[in-house]
């Protein structure tokens, strides 16, 4: 008789355990309590509510969700993913590019003074927690107030270890997105607490393909062309009631 050869079991696959020295700080930067002002804007999604756009969860969630997929993902996200490493072998020229980049593409004033504030109230909260390795930086005088974006890559290179990798700080930084508009969503809709809860659900489910799409994305393929999101923008400057920043 022919013994049957079995085939050697495959080695279960080894699931990469957190380093506390990388998640700690990265939990920190995605808090929506971190004193940034991003709880205080809507990104548009109040204009949406007033417009009529958005008058339920089911609305709200199919808008925050195609924002994320077609906003976040095309423009933030991939400044992000080549600030960071710019940031660590300090890159200034990098650095200046990607920053006139995100003001030259904020399609409304209301969106660029809102990049502009929490990139400034970040560096802020940098000299508190971090002011020696800030000071250490000696970034010239032009990335002294980056854009929001550029300035959280700064902010993860100063607070996390160097071993982070940068699919996690992408990935932390859009779930921080995530929970402020969906925080924006249950002020504005307004949503019951449950409602927020399924609806952050959902993005979360989404937000580990979009930040693996933002990470391949070139900078000729990097785009913030979101017409209805402007014009909404745009019309929440002179909206008569407002419950966000404008």
């Amino acid at each position: 008789m022919r013994r049957l050869l079995r085939k050697p079991a495959r080695p279960a696959p080894r699931s990469r355990t957190p380093n506390p020295a990388s998640l700690l700080p990265l939990i920190w930067l995605a808090s929506p309590a971190l004193p940034i002002g991003g709880f205080s804007y809507s990104e548009g999604l109040e204009a949406a509510v007033d417009a009529g756009h958005v008058r339920d969860e089911a609305s709200a969630s199919a808008w925050v969700g195609h924002q994320l997929h077609v906003s976040l993902a095309r423009a933030d996200l991939p400044v992000l993913a080549r600030a960071l490493p710019a940031w660590r072998r300090h890159d200034w020229a990098r650095l200046a590019e990607l920053d006139a980049w995100v003001r030259q593409t904020r399609e409304t004033a209301e969106m660029r003074l809102q990049t502009e504030q929490m990139g400034r109230s970040l560096i802020e909260w940098l000299k508190t927690v971090q002011p020696e390795a800030l000071a250490n930086q000696h970034a010239p005088a032009t990335l002294q107030a980056p854009t929001y974006p550029v300035a959280f890559g700064l902010a993860l290179a100063l607070h996390t270890p160097a071993i982070t990798p940068v699919r996690d700080s992408l990935l932390a930084f859009a779930f921080g997105w995530a929970e402020n508009m969906v925080q924006a969503a249950i002020k504005a809709v307004p949503l019951g607490q449950a409602a927020g809860q399924r609806m952050l659900a959902r993005l979360m489910a989404d937000i580990p393909a979009v930040v693996d799409t933002a990470l391949t994305l070139r900078d000729s393929e990097r785009q913030s062309f979101c017409p209805m999101l402007a014009i909404l923008s745009a019309q929440h400057e002179t909206q008569y009631s407002r419950l966000f920043r404008s």
